[in-house]
């Protein structure tokens, strides 16, 4: 079963499916870190690059399918549709919160 997401999971996801990069980047901490596709992005400006880059290149939506909370990370499976081979794809998102704020963020199979 699908537990509700908190605030800043609902929002970011909302902000990505609309392709709104401030809006994605508002929920994030200023020293947060992001790993996807191997590589590592820490603090705002770089995690905003990443977002720009992603977005453009790749133009996704996401569907969650699946989410829970484990310890202190929630793990989201989502529904992932876009411009990139075998899609759509379920990928696993992994979100550490601090406050209302994503601290951390791993994108993977």
């Amino acid at each position: 079963m699908t537990a509700a997401l908190p605030r800043p999971l609902t929002t970011y996801f909302a902000a990505k499916n609309r392709h709104d990069i401030d809006a994605m980047l508002a929920v994030f901490s200023p020293d947060a870190k992001v790993r996807d596709e191997g590589e590592t992005h820490r603090g705002s400006a770089a995690i905003r690059t990443w977002m720009e880059t992603t977005t453009r290149k790749y133009r996704v939506t996401v569907e969650v399918a699946d989410a829970a909370l484990n310890g202190d990370s929630w793990r989201v499976a989502g529904i992932v549709s876009g411009n990139f081979p075998s899609s759509p794809a379920t990928l696993l998102y992994s979100f550490t919160l601090a406050g209302d704020r994503i601290e951390k963020l791993e994108i993977g199979a």
